[in-house]
């Protein structure tokens, strides 16, 4: 389990402040606790973040306590992409939990490589386990994709110890569709081909005249 040491913050420190120290004002919060405003040292934050993704289980100190905390909602700053504020959301140790784990795929898909198209439709799924059976990830191997009537299903997903799926058993997680030809450019008309409008015009009137003198 990765472990997140925290700061009980004081709410009258504006994040600027907190910032110039190098520190990220976040909260803990669940259904059986008060919530707590904190701060983090950022380079451990993003250590962790990046680590341990939104599905691990992270032991958050504060002081003497700690809570079993999963990262719940991190703001980010739009230019420098630096963490502005995250939330931690407290489970209740010992009881199951629901959570999106993302798909991490892996592999080279034979009709992908072939020039047919790779559709990955699903990114991440729902799924329900103790904390300590929660996986970081669930690995999809694409190489499995050998045709265009190949597919992968959560029905074809690995059996994980004590982790249930959530969405459907025929839900596409991935797939393989033909790749359409590209339409032929139409020949541009040629020069001689080409009617300037004048032209036309003139001729029509030059038509016009003659038969006005024949009569």
């Amino acid at each position: 389990m990765f472990t997140l040491s925290t700061i009980k913050r004081d709410t009258k420190i504006s994040r600027q402040q907190l910032q110039t120290e190098g520190l990220v004002p976040g909260v803990i919060y669940g259904p059986k606790i008060e919530s707590v405003s904190v701060s983090i040292k950022a380079p451990e934050l993003l250590k962790i973040w990046k680590e341990a993704g939104e599905s691990s289980i992270i032991e958050a100190k504060i002081g003497t306590e700690s809570h079993d905390v999963l990262i719940h909602d991190v703001q980010l700053e739009p230019v420098s992409n630096e963490i502005m504020h995250i939330d931690f959301y407290a489970i209740e140790r010992g009881k199951n939990i629901t959570v999106y784990v993302a798909i991490e795929f892996f592999g080279e898909s034979p009709a992908e490589k072939a020039g047919e198209v790779l559709n990955k439709t699903m990114h991440e799924i729902e799924v329900e386990s103790m904390p300590r059976n929660l996986p970081k990830s669930i690995k999809v191997d694409l190489s499995t994709l050998v045709d265009i009537h190949s597919k992968i299903t959560v029905a074809d997903l690995p059996a994980l110890e004590g982790v249930e799926f959530l969405a459907e058993p025929d839900e596409t997680i991935a797939s393989i569709s033909e790749a359409k030809e590209e339409a032929e450019p139409e020949d541009a008309p040629s020069i001689d081909d080409i009617e300037v409008e004048g032209e036309k015009k003139e001729e029509g009137d030059e038509g016009e005249g003659e038969s006005k003198t024949e009569e």
